[in-house]
């Protein structure tokens, strides 16, 4: 089985190669091969995250080098199950954007673009999932960037040059800044290699520890848009096409508490940040929340409740207890589906009704409910709705909470509950803007058309007669959504579904990825006697 643990990056590094030596012309080729790569990538994260909950992490050693000279990849029960979701989620999102791209006649996303940046940003994230040592995770991020670069300015529309510039400069800072860290803790340790640092990163000066703490928590939040590094996501998000926006607001961020919760278990064990950690996490809770309650826009909105919910994860981080850990590993799978639901519903609106501005929109209910219902299920799931899977999320942090005790706990668990009420008003917000109140009167724009009608109560004409007159009405454009969008986005809403029915399974497999985190020991003896 440990054989398997490379395939979720190499499979579509092999394949994005092969697509480009084919060329934009065979597109119906790039689409069968990058399903069907995608599909397979799905099967082997399935396989590894069973073989990994029942014998142990799984490790190779690629090119039979062992640490720390070679490169380790490591799928334990945390990286098992951060691929096998996040696989899920790039295919879903994959179908999306092709039924995407088809009804757009590939005029602004040439397929010969997009797929093989997808495929590199697919590979990017498996990489710094299974990365066993900080240059490999460091060369994961900027696999994932370079493709995200791509991606975030497909189109190469002007706001989306523009964010996306913004994009790129918080990205190539926090590179650098990661580089900085990857070298102290190598002067300080003389590794890189993770079941190396877990040794020798107790044994070294408070000091140098807590500086190397310090840089890599720091790039990781920049990653994860915690507060205060967070001001570049809601500007460079909304501009991007709906499905990348969707795939960056799912998995990036969620890449980066990811990271966070890998290096404070393994390499820093005591929790000694924990003040810090709860700082920032009220923060981003309050002033994430804050930010979408302000918002008129629906992609900008859902972008600060991004932020404001990475809070949530940073809090189970916070407590360094096996039921802190365990309840954000839950909660990390449960934003990754559900926000990544959500910006594909807030597309679906954007394609039929050529807007994401609240302001302008209205009636939805009645003309298209089944896209009423898509936006409901994921919106109410957000809110930690009963018994929806965000709920038990939630409820498992506030527990351990709870347990922990202590002034800084419980400010967190006020804010936690206020974040959710304040959640909840968002999205009821947005529901009886967007669908539940009539459609608003509107002058003519850019997305509106003139139609002449034949109005048989119209003023009689110059000759005194009684005819009826063209008269020229406003009404708004809707365009068709293709049945492949609203399926990919019903089997996103289906996905979130089903961690509420496989409740007890998820909780299970995430306590036992927090025992695992927090003991060290299997994930240690697992590189280094490999």
């Amino acid at each position: 089985m440990n054989s398997l643990v490379p395939l979720p990056v190499v499979l579509p590094l092999v394949v994005c190669g092969l697509t480009l030596f084919i060329g934009p012309r065979l597109r119906w080729l790039h689409r069968l091969i990058t399903v069907g790569v995608l599909a397979a990538v799905v099967a082997v994260d399935v396989i590894l995250l069973v073989e990994a909950d029942r014998t142990g992490p799984l490790v190779v050693h690629l090119g039979d080098f062992g640490p720390p000279l070679g490169v380790t990849l490591v799928a334990d029960r945390l990286a098992a199950l951060m691929l096998l979701v996040s696989g899920a989620v790039t295919f879903i999102v994959l179908i999306y954007a092709m039924s995407q791209g088809m009804a757009d006649r590939e005029e602004r996303a040439p397929i010969a673009v997009f797929h093989p940046a997808y495929l590199v940003l697919v590979a990017g994230v498996s990489l710094t999932f299974l990365a066993g040592d900080l240059v490999n995770l460091y060369v994961g991020f900027e696999i994932m960037l370079m493709a995200s670069f791509v991606l975030l300015t497909v189109g190469a529309t002007e706001p989306r040059v523009r964010a996306g510039s913004t994009y790129v400069v918080v990205s190539l800072v926090s590179s650098l800044v990661f580089l900085c860290g990857i070298a102290v803790t190598y002067a300080a340790t003389g590794t890189v290699n993770f079941a190396q640092l877990a040794q020798r990163m107790p044994e070294l000066p408070q000091g140098v520890s807590t500086l190397a703490e310090v840089l890599l928590l720091t790039v990781f939040g920049v990653k994860a848009a915690a507060f205060p590094v967070a001001a570049w996501l809601p500007d460079s998000y909304p501009t991007a096409p709906a499905p990348v926006t969707a795939v960056f607001a799912g998995l990036l961020t969620k890449v980066g508490v990811y990271s966070m919760i890998r290096a404070d278990t393994l390499f820093f064990p005591g929790n000694r940040l924990s003040g810090v950690l709860m700082a920032v996490a009220f923060a981003s809770m309050i002033i994430g929340i804050l930010g979408a309650v302000a918002q008129t826009d629906l992609k900008r909105l859902l972008s600060f409740t991004l932020v404001s919910h990475i809070g949530f994860m940073l809090y189970g981080l916070a407590l360094g207890t096996r039921g802190g850990i365990g309840g954000a590993i839950v909660y990390t799978a449960h934003h990754i589906t559900v926000q990544t639901t959500l910006f594909l519903a807030a597309g679906l609106l954007e394609k039929r009704y050529g807007t994401t501005e609240l302001t302008r929109l209205g009636g939805t209910l009645r003309s298209a409910p089944l896209l009423a219902a898509l936006w409901f299920v994921p919106a109410m799931n957000l809110a930690g709705i009963p018994p929806l899977s965000g709920f038990l999320g939630k409820l498992g942090l506030m527990r351990a909470g709870a347990a922990a005790g202590g002034v800084w706990s419980y400010t967190l668990l006020a804010a936690a509950a206020v974040t959710s009420l304040l959640t909840l008003y968002v999205m009821a917000k947005v529901w009886n803007l967007v669908f539940w109140r009539a459609a608003p009167a509107q002058p003519p724009s850019e997305d509106d058309v003139l139609e002449e009608t034949d109005d048989p109560d119209s003023a009689p004409d110059e000759s005194g007669g009684g005819v009826s007159v063209a008269t020229a009405v406003c009404v708004r454009t809707t365009m068709r959504v293709p049945r492949a969008m609203t399926a990919a986005t019903a089997a996103a809403v289906v996905l979130g579904l089903s961690y509420t029915l496989l409740a007890t399974p998820l909780t299970g497999l995430a306590d036992r990825s927090a025992a695992e985190l927090l003991s060290r020991t299997p994930y240690v003896e697992a590189v280094l006697n490999q």
